[in-house]
């Protein structure tokens, strides 16, 4: 079978019956706006990668040690220790890939509770809608009509470990119906792809006087989607999920009592295997495989790993080395303005190696607060013109339902 995808012909290739690794291949290397041409690194349900809420978003994908607010459970669970209100909600939605594709969107809830002053849990729930994709037969007459879905669902709970500091842990189940109605060119009915995983953060926060102005310094670290690999025709054609570091920090200044700058800067690497280089014929072009059936790798290591092993060994499996190591970290820049905590005006960078996927965009975003309602909006820009983002907009919604202080630990509440 071929896979036809109604409205785009960019997602071709991503459901290919030509083995489930491919398939992850190009799904991942699509869906996230990347250059296909590249040795990029790859991974099953990519959708858990992208930037759900505008505020992160506007300001170049930043956020593992940006103030925190309830969409901390995607960057640094760690952070929601730190909320002051005790119960906030935040939606946002993503129409993805909307410059070639009409029906695909990403929508993000995430809420949190504060259960005292130094113990928070936190809920959310990502939904990835692919549309509508018409199956025909070699011949090209009309299949049925499959709509593919993934989703994911996390809590949370983050505890402060003092003054500054705190830690977060996230367990997240992720369901992946790509293939469910499709058969593979090996004859396997396509199945639902289902996985667990979890995230650990660190965050420290410290507020400081500089040059005579009150101000915050703030970092984090968080290590997400930590679980096993996903499959979605058999055992042997697992493919690993986006396990991700994220290290950063954050600087705050209050110019007056009405205004404020924040300046953010993360970086990110992913911790899965980096393709490695094949053995090619010399006349037909083909990759050489060995008697065993596996394929000859000229240079790099054997991708099929174990979590660990793929986790650890991604720091040095690059086929070229260190120089290349160096290439596969994403960086992330951004600014954030605040007029009296009710206006917002956010720019950002985000810079991936061309070698790896080459995503290089600005961005840009407004914010909006009125008592416990917010709203945020994000723009992207893509250096590269035509590019596969261009014009992605995002929309959050903010509630912070009740804003009064949570008591602490030991302490009674004085609503008694």
């Amino acid at each position: 079978m071929k896979y036809i995808i109604r409205n785009s012909f960019i997602l071709g290739v991503a459901l290919l019956s030509l083995g489930i690794s491919q398939r992850a291949l190009a799904q991942a290397q699509v869906i996230l706006g990347q250059d296909e041409s590249r040795r990029v690194i790859t991974t099953a349900v990519p959708f858990l990668a992208i930037s759900p809420d505008s505020r992160a978003s506007g300001m170049g994908d930043v956020g593992v040690a940006t103030s925190p607010d309830a969409n901390a459970t995607h960057w640094n669970p760690a952070k929601l220790a730190y909320l002051e209100p005790s119960f906030g909600i935040s939606g946002s939605f993503t129409p993805w890939l909307s410059k070639v594709i009409n029906d695909m969107s990403i929508s993000y809830l995430s809420a949190y509770k504060k259960i005292n002053q130094q113990q928070a849990l936190g809920f959310s729930m990502r939904y990835f809608d692919l549309g509508d994709i018409q199956l025909t037969d070699r011949q090209g007459n009309l299949l049925n009509l499959v709509s593919p879905r993934e989703f994911s669902l996390a809590a949370t709970f983050a505890l402060q470990l003092g003054e500054n500091l705190s830690a977060g842990l996230t367990g997240r189940f992720i369901h992946s119906n790509l293939l469910s109605g499709t058969t593979s060119a090996g004859g396997n009915d396509g199945q639902a792809g289902i996985t667990g995983a979890a995230d650990v953060g660190i965050y420290y926060t410290k507020d400081i006087v500089f040059n005579g102005r009150e101000g915050n310094w703030a970092f984090g670290a968080n290590i997400s989607n930590i679980g096993a690999k996903i499959t979605y025709l058999s055992e042997d054609q697992a493919d690993f999920i986006p396990t991700n570091l994220r290290l950063g920090g954050a600087f705050t200044t209050y110019l007056d009592p009405y205004n404020k700058l924040t300046f953010a800067l993360d970086f990110n690497k992913l911790l899965v295997p980096t393709p490695p280089v094949y053995e090619r014929d010399s006349i037909t072009g083909g990759i050489v495989f060995l008697p065993n059936g596996q394929p000859s790798i000229l240079r790099g290591r054997d991708p099929n790993r174990g979590l660990l092993s793929g986790m650890f060994g991604s720091f040095a499996d690059a086929p070229d080395g260190f120089s290349e190591e160096l290439q596969e970290i994403m960086i992330g820049a951004g600014v954030e303005y605040w007029y009296n905590d009710l206006f917002a005006v956010r720019a950002g960078y985000f810079y991936e190696n061309a070698n790896k996927g080459n995503r290089k965009y600005f961005t840009a975003g407004l914010g909006l607060r009125y008592q416990v309602f917010g709203v945020d909006f994000a723009y992207l820009l893509p250096q590269q013109q035509n590019h596969p983002l261009q014009e992605t907009l995002r929309i959050s919604l903010h509630f912070d339902i009740d804003s009064r202080p949570t008591e602490s630990i030991g302490e009674e509440s004085d609503l008694n």
